[in-house]
């Protein structure tokens, strides 16, 4: 197989320009909203039902599930998390 590509990886600009933990936070985020609408959207559960089960406003949950939103605490989503019968796993790699 014939590499053709010029230059390192994307990962290797990202620091280059020095902005890979953003990007990746950022990426992070957007991934587990995602994942929380899907489990929203199985569960049936609404907007309004999952902040009354999580003791908090509708808002909090726009904030939760907004994917530009990166400062929603670990906390909020564990809560999120175990409402929608899931977990959340954060781990060091």
């Amino acid at each position: 197989m014939n590499n053709n590509s010029i230059g390192g990886s994307f990962d290797d600009f990202l620091v280059e320009e020095g902005i890979h933990d953003e990007v990746e936070a950022g990426a992070v985020k957007k991934i587990i909203a995602y994942q929380l609408r899907e489990a929203i959207e199985k569960e049936r559960f609404t907007k309004t039902a999952l902040a009354a089960r999580l003791e908090t406003s509708r808002a909090a949950v726009d904030r939760l599930l907004d994917p530009e939103n990166e400062s929603v605490t670990l906390l909020s989503l564990k809560k999120a998390a175990n409402v929608l019968g899931k977990n959340l796993r954060l781990e060091l790699v």
